[in-house]
């Protein structure tokens, strides 16, 4: 009896959280959030794409293709201060990097992903990672800076996808 309650307020939790994100996102999209997720008006979502906690913080644009995935606590930057400007540290102007994240990825929890970067198809990146340059399709990469270390069974991965077999 526990276990079903508790599924009820996962649930609740998971439509409170996905309502509030749509309050973010232009046009008609269906995902699923089961942690506090906050788009912006310049995020374009592909289909089936799951978050347990992101935010995306800044003006530039955010692309997220199909099947993506989150762990909690993921946050994407498109914005920075400009430091090359006329005051030192930093100017009033703002610097501003779209990011595009390809089909099938999963970023672990507490991933960070600057401005400027792209996300290659059915990346995975390690918990706890920042990353500050591209990272190339079927690449498994972690650290800070984030950093391929292996990559997908290229094979397996086609098949499956081919198979259309998707969380």
């Amino acid at each position: 009896m526990l276990g079903n309650f508790r599924k009820k307020i996962r649930r609740f939790k998971s439509l409170l959280f996905t309502s509030f994100a749509k309050l973010t996102i232009q046009g008609r999209v269906i995902f699923k959030a089961n942690g506090f997720t906050k788009l912006s008006k310049t995020t374009h979502l592909g289909e089936n794409c799951h978050f347990n906690g992101f935010i995306i913080n800044g003006a530039g644009n955010v692309v997220i293709g199909d099947n993506f995935h989150s762990g909690e606590n993921c946050r994407l930057i498109t914005e920075n201060h400009n430091y090359n400007g006329v005051r030192l540290p930093y100017d009033s102007t703002n610097v501003i990097k779209d990011i595009s994240i390809g089909d099938n990825v999963w970023l672990g929890r507490d991933v960070t992903i600057l401005g400027g970067v792209e996300i290659g198809e059915g990346v995975i990146i390690q918990a706890g990672s920042v990353v500050t340059s591209s990272i190339p399709p079927l690449a498994i990469a972690g650290g800070h800076p984030a950093r391929e270390f292996s990559r997908r069974d290229e094979e397996h991965y086609f098949e499956l996808k081919k198979a259309q077999l998707f969380q």
